[in-house]
């Protein structure tokens, strides 16, 4: 088993800037370390990966989200095993698939991507992060959970306060702080809406988790108020990322971009390619429940294993040239890209794959849609580069583009 002193440190300003040549040092030399920092194991070969999430004998749990996840969310439904996760996903996800997510919410999708896009498209240029991508989807999320989208600020302010948190890797007490005050505030917000909800029910999606019933079993306020804010920080800031991705890399490959803007069923295709080269989320920790042999040595029961999906997804013993952007490539199904069956990672794979995912494919594709109709000479502002951030979610924090504006 190698030593984190071997590659460039997943704490270091280097691997900061650009993950990806550390990754490849890590597949091809180092494929498991021990990383005293985070005391945990580091995978990042795509098989390792695969296997851990796929989890098919029981060796890897989610115990790790106890403290992880649950000081700024509560207890989680990810956190839960067994027949007690299998009713409570099967609680929330009618909301996120099928009819429901067609019918009563791609219409609010529609609603505020439009209502997001009308404030610049006339002025022929805006950044997509700071006028787009942060907010669409958290509009989304509060505008189908029937909340105020007044409180937008806000809601921007907590989300930003969790993901903080969860890639708090060396533990700045700062941001620890910030990150449970978070759930303090939350749940002074939250509790008296969950409560008023269920004395008058209506059509959006707090509504349907407090009516939710399965076997005679019912979420608990505290679940529901947990589960939001889970899908605040997850539904926020990964579509944050997905949508900011998909642009920078389609406006760093013209033709790619030209071949989308003239056939928009391509837009699965790059969302599926952006999803597996640059993901919104670079690390997903798991829990050894035994002794686990993986690449580059064994785990021992009870260790904390950080799985490199950003890694993962660049192995070119899985893709074909990994490390170029290509919409068209045929290692990857774009079929199953947003179903548990996916071939590339961003979104787990196994038990706990993204409950959300179909619909972070709505507003992906929606918002894609929508912003080449206001803009069809879409270009980045002259001299621009579009650069990613972030180590535990990575994106482009800034993406500033021109376009000649045209009447909705």
């Amino acid at each position: 088993m190698s030593t984190a002193q071997q590659v460039p440190d997943i704490l270091s300003a280097e691997f900061a800037a650009d993950p990806y040549p550390a990754y490849r040092v890590m597949r091809e030399s180092a494929p498991l370390i021990w990383h005293e920092p985070t005391r945990s194991y580091i995978v990042s070969r795509y098989e390792d990966v695969e296997y851990v999430f796929k989890d098919r004998k029981g060796e890897f749990t989610t115990d790790n989200y106890d403290w992880q996840l649950e000081p700024v969310h509560g207890k989680t439904i990810i956190q839960l095993s067994g027949r007690e996760h299998a009713v409570r996903r099967a609680l929330v996800a009618p909301a996120f698939r099928g009819a429901e997510l067609q019918e009563k919410f791609l219409p609010v999708i529609e609603r505020n991507s439009r209502e997001l896009i009308d404030a610049f498209r006339d002025r022929g240029s805006a950044d997509l992060v700071a006028d787009y991508a942060t907010r669409f989807p958290v509009n989304v999320i509060v505008d189908m959970l029937g909340l105020d989208k007044a409180d937008h600020a806000r809601f921007h302010r907590w989300y930003t306060a969790v993901v903080a948190f969860l890639g708090n890797l060396s533990a700045d007490p700062a941001v620890t702080e910030a990150g449970e005050r978070t759930r303090v505030e939350f749940t002074a917000y939250m509790m008296p809406i969950i409560r008023a909800r269920r004395d008058a029910l209506g059509d959006d999606l707090l509504s349907t988790l407090c009516a939710a019933e399965i076997d005679g079993v019912r979420m608990s306020d505290e679940e529901i108020r947990a589960f939001c804010s889970l899908l605040l920080a997850a539904g926020g800031e990964t579509t944050d990322k997905a949508i900011a991705g998909i642009f920078a890399n389609l406006l760093s490959h013209p033709d790619q971009l030209a071949a989308v803007r003239a056939d928009r069923s391509l837009i699965p295709r790059a969302f599926a390619e952006t999803l597996r080269y640059t993901p919104p989320v670079h690390m997903i920790m798991r829990q050894s429940a035994t002794e686990v042999a993986l690449s580059g040595g064994t785990i021992p029961a009870g260790a904390t294993v950080t799985c490199l999906i950003g890694s993962a997804n660049r192995d070119a013993d899985r893709y074909r040239d990994p490390d170029r952007f290509d919409l068209f490539r045929e290692d990857l199904t774009t079929t199953t890209a947003f179903s548990a069956a996916a071939d590339h990672l961003a979104f787990a794979l196994g038990r706990h794959f993204c409950v959300g995912a179909l619909l972070a494919k709505a507003e992906v594709e929606t918002g894609v849609d929508q912003l080449l109709d206001a803009m069809p000479d879409l270009r980045l502002a002259d001299g621009f580069t579009p650069a990613e951030q972030g180590v535990f979610t990575r994106g482009p924090a800034s993406l500033p583009v021109r376009f000649t504006p045209v009447r909705a």
